[in-house]
């Protein structure tokens, strides 16, 4: 396989996975981005430059997600190595539970995609498949990929994900700390086996939460109840869990986004401003340890579209 372009630009959205009870397999994508620009280059040199998010704590050479990602992708599809000069607007919050890690393993095998001579030999499937292996499960790398809310399952020949649509009234929040907890952290606290009550209670949540997004956006609250993973993250999300806890208490369908800290709101846009005042004397008690604001309220939408690529 030879290389077609030297020149690719590509954009990615934040997403939130599991959203309460769909654990592993729900994800949902949000109209915040990241947008990457990528020059191949003559000589073997990698260079990143990075604005934004993260612009001082990622790595700058070959270590850096979104080349490793290019690098895979192109080995997979016996596509000659080249050097690389990244640009990296990044506007999704690193280690919060928005997809960060997935939206730049999604931009870097779409890099891939636009620069060698036949894009089909990265179709969506193998996209999918790659950054499954990437990220170790699909939850967030569907949504970001295709857009909407998605459902992704492993099968023996790999992921697949579809995708819902949406209803137009739900409104998605996410309430960012200041702070950050890394995916490991969050997951190794998760415990072997659960009760098979709750394991029950939650695939019927999960069930009930499909037809919540789709149709029925008055049912968000009880649909987004779980038993299954975010009690046992209490010990490491003690504020995140305490914040759910009160939203949910006024009637909001809060949830852990993804692997945490952050919280994600399944809001309804016909609520008006009073979710939104409520949510704002609740962040307005939790302060950070200089008296600054420990959370930060992003309302994103939803992003249908997922991720754009293009040859410059």
């Amino acid at each position: 396989m030879r290389l077609g372009s030297d020149h690719v630009r590509v954009r990615v959205p934040a997403t939130s996975a599991n959203l309460g009870p769909g654990f592993d397999a729900l994800g949902l994508a949000l109209g915040h981005h990241d947008e990457i620009e990528v020059r191949a280059l003559g000589s073997p040199e990698v260079t990143v430059e990075v604005r934004g998010e993260g612009g001082t704590d990622l790595p700058s050479g070959e270590d850096h997600l979104v080349v490793r990602a290019i690098r895979a992708a192109l080995d997979h599809v016996g596509a000659p190595q080249t050097g690389l000069h990244l640009r990296c607007v990044n506007a999704i919050p690193h280690g919060r539970g928005m997809g960060s890690s997935a939206a730049a393993v999604v931009a870097g095998i779409l890099v891939a995609r636009m620069m060698i001579a036949d894009p089909e030999a990265l179709d969506d499937a193998e996209v999918l498949r790659l950054a499954t292996a990437f990220e170790g499960h699909p939850d967030n790398a569907a949504p970001a990929l295709v857009g909407g809310a998605t459902i992704a399952w492993e099968t023996p020949t790999g992921p697949r994900a579809t995708v819902l649509p949406v209803h137009p009234d739900v409104e998605p929040v996410v309430l960012v700390p200041s702070v950050r907890c890394a995916t490991r952290t969050a997951r190794g606290v998760l415990p072997p086996t659960v009760p098979h009550r709750d394991a029950a209670f939650t695939a019927g949540r999960a069930a009930l939460l499909v037809q919540a997004l789709c149709h029925a956006p008055e049912l968000l609250l009880d649909a987004t109840e779980d038993r299954l993973h975010q009690q046992y993250r209490t010990e490491v999300l003690p504020t995140t869990s305490e914040l759910v806890a009160a939203l949910r208490g006024v009637g909001q369908a809060a949830v852990v986004s993804g692997a945490g800290p952050s919280v994600l709101v399944l809001g309804r846009a016909s609520a008006g401003d009073r979710a939104h005042e409520v949510r704002r004397e609740l962040l307005a008690g939790l302060v950070g340890s200089t008296g600054e604001p420990a959370w930060r309220e992003l309302r994103p939408g939803v992003d249908s579209r997922g991720a754009l690529a293009e040859r410059l």
